[in-house]
């Protein structure tokens, strides 16, 4: 339970499970902080274990308590009293039960995206958040973008007028990652042959067709239209492409005799989803990590006063900006409304993963773990934003029919307040 802020010496004790690549730089984020030790440590790779020990041993760090020897020893490091606050970043199918272990146990959970994989994980998440009264945060970096948060900024002050429309998406050619596992490495395996991502994240591409990740667009969308606090996502349809590009991959670099030309890839190239929300604002979302082209999150936000487009980093203000009908340059909007947080901590996010965003998004869930407080992104954020990808198949295979989204909030949404980067704390 919360039960109000430690003691100004006291640190936070944190625990990790999953120490990949993207466990690891949350690790990084937490052995430079005065005010957190890291008490424990998981995973069932012998490897990442010893590059963790590696990376706190060279920071002049205790060493931590070390488990990882079977898929469920991650239950006997939560027995531990030594721990306030877990961070899971480990393959998809994991999340939510790692989560769910972690609040039953009493302790915070910071779960790396996408937080559920079903519907059904995302009503499991909340139970056990609401059961145990602990929080859930999903550890969603792209909210604190530097230039999303100047546009969600802007929005709060209204210069956007009435917010009718965003554009957002996922939109990374991840045919590397997908095979071998890593960005550059050649091949095309996965699964027990691959490496990283690739032994777990390209199954998704065989079994599944819908918008698989959802939530680097979607959550700062949320935040710009106040999802869960006074406005809520109500219906949604998807659509998909043929697939063809992940089958192509796999025939121009290992031959249309290699085992995984004959792999049938479910996943559509590109899925487009529509979500319409209860005030009126409707929302597009593109899944796109298949073929090949440039990185894109493909964000626009788009009200009754003007319109931000991410792609070309341009903007137009009716009455602001210097000729109708003509974009300009965002750069003058985003060093004017450059959100608080960012103007505090810029510098020290400087060496921060992903252009500074992986410093505030860890930060917030120490803060919150620290102040003994909910976290500015919550179980309901996680659970709606993650339940699209399941909604979105859903839709696909019944023709593109509009699918309803569960009010997760029960009908909170209509009397929560926003909260998050309401002040330049967290």
């Amino acid at each position: 339970m919360l039960t109000g802020a430690p003691a100004q010496d006291q640190k936070v004790r944190l625990a990790f499970i999953g120490l990949g690549g993207r466990g690891r730089s949350h690790v990084d984020q937490a052995i430079y902080r005065n005010d957190v030790s890291i008490t424990a440590i998981c995973d069932i790779d012998p490897d990442a274990i010893n590059r963790t020990k590696a990376m706190i041993s060279k920071a002049g760090r205790p060493e931590p308590a070390v488990f990882g020897k079977t898929d469920e020893d991650f239950l006997n490091m939560l027995k531990r009293d030594d721990i306030d606050g877990v961070v899971i970043a480990t393959p998809w199918e994991w999340h939510v039960p790692m989560s769910v272990a972690t609040m039953k146990a009493g302790k915070y959970a910071g779960v790396e995206v996408s937080a559920t994989v079903t519907l059904k994980e995302s009503w499991d998440l909340i139970e056990a958040s609401e059961k145990s009264g602990m929080p859930c945060m999903i550890l969603e970096n792209v909210c604190y973008r530097r230039d999303v948060m100047a546009v969600l900024n802007m929005i709060r002050q209204g210069l956007f007028g009435e917010m009718l429309y965003a554009h957002c998406g996922y939109q990374h050619d991840l045919r590397t990652v997908k095979f071998n596992g890593g960005m550059g490495k050649e091949g095309v395996e996965f699964g027990a042959k691959g490496y990283s991502e690739a032994r777990w994240r390209t199954q998704h591409s065989v079994d599944r067709n819908g918008d698989l990740y959802p939530t680097h667009g979607l959550g700062p969308v949320a935040h710009w239209l106040d999802i869960n606090r006074g406005n809520r996502f109500m219906y949604l349809t998807s659509t998909a492409t043929k697939a063809r590009s992940l089958h192509k991959f796999v025939v121009d670099k290992g031959g249309a005799n290699h085992p995984n030309a004959k792999v049938n890839f479910k996943l559509g190239d590109i899925v487009t989803t529509v979500i319409n929300c209860a005030n009126g604002e409707n929302i597009v979302i593109m899944h796109d990590t298949n073929s090949p082209r440039p990185y894109s999150l493909g964000f626009r936000a788009q009200g009754t006063q003007g319109i931000w487009m991410d792609d070309g980093k341009t903007i137009y203000i009716e009455g602001k900006s210097a000729k109708p009908h003509q974009w300009e340059p965002f750069k003058q909007y985003q060093d004017q409304y450059d959100h608080p947080i960012w103007k505090r901590h810029a510098q020290t996010a400087e060496n921060a993963g992903h252009g500074g965003i992986d410093f505030f998004v860890i930060r917030a869930f120490i803060e919150s773990v620290k102040r003994k407080v909910p976290p500015p992104i919550d179980v309901y954020d996680a659970a709606v934003w993650s339940a699209i990808s399941p909604l979105s198949e859903e839709s696909i295979a019944k023709g593109s029919k509009p699918i309803e989204i569960p009010d997760f909030t029960r009908g909170k949404w209509k009397t929560n307040k926003p909260i998050f980067a309401l002040t330049d704390d967290y």
